[in-house]
């Protein structure tokens, strides 16, 4: 099942391993491996990206930032082919990633002579942006029939789906809420009507593609085999202007 209809898709700059990832998902299918399973195995490639940027290993780390954003992909995927969506993974996946978010920037503030206070400021940045992407990607899949597990604003734990233990889908909900609350609330205090506006243009969704994870760790990795890894982290603290200036233009004309 595709996230929207063929009418609505527009060009995902951050989704760029998503042919590799339904490669992936594909050879899986009639496996007992599960998408929980391949989210692990993304977590994996992302330590290892970790201990690549510490040893200065940068094509490596590179590489396994890369990967992970395609096992990324592809456990949605492969929940999507086995027509097994869940709460577990969704949360798992959301909550692992900001969890490696956080280690990555921190491993490059290592690395470099970068101040403290900017990895911090540039992680917070990095997270807003990427929770404006997917607000309003949510709000578009929601009303066009996608991918219902994904909320606009998580405010209740949901009923687990077949095949999920409820317990575990609330302590994943609850361990989302702590790490991503905030960010949501912010992003929905910004723009609290973005859900009853007109339907987002496809230049403008793939403008706001950018702040996608996928893409981020691609400009991560591209700074680092370029030398330019002093960049990263003022350059992500200084993108999150556009977060307000995407706003604007949607509550402006949208």
């Amino acid at each position: 099942m595709s996230k929207l209809p063929q009418e609505h898709k527009f060009i995902d700059l951050s989704d760029y391993g998503r042919p590799v990832a339904r490669m992936i998902a594909n050879s899986l299918k009639n496996t007992s491996c599960t998408p929980v399973q391949v989210t692990i195995g993304f977590i994996i490639s992302g330590l290892s990206a970790i201990y690549c940027i510490l040893q200065e290993y940068f094509w490596l780390a590179a590489f396994f930032l890369i990967f992970k954003s395609i096992l990324d992909a592809a456990d949605g995927e492969l929940a999507r082919v086995k027509q097994k969506p869940s709460y577990t993974g969704r949360y798992l996946d959301s909550v692992a990633d900001i969890i490696l978010n956080a280690l990555f920037f921190l491993s490059i503030w290592f690395i470099t002579d970068t101040p403290l206070w900017i990895c911090i400021g540039a992680f917070l940045g990095l997270q807003l942006q990427g929770t404006l992407y997917n607000y309003y990607y949510v709000i578009l899949r929601n009303k066009f029939d996608g991918d219902t597990t994904s909320r606009v604003f998580e405010t209740k734990t949901p009923v687990a789906l077949k095949g999920e233990h409820q317990q575990h889908v609330n302590i994943l909900f609850r361990l989302y809420v702590f790490f991503y609350g905030a960010f949501d609330k912010a992003i929905y205090a910004l723009d609290t009507n973005a859900g009853t506006g007109k339907i987002f243009p496809k230049w403008l969704m793939t403008s706001i593609s950018t702040f996608g994870l996928g893409f981020q760790l691609l400009l991560i990795s591209i700074f680092l085999v370029g030398g330019f890894k002093s960049v990263i982290l003022p350059f992500f603290l200084g993108y999150t202007v556009m977060v307000f200036v995407f706003i604007g233009i949607r509550k402006t004309f949208y």
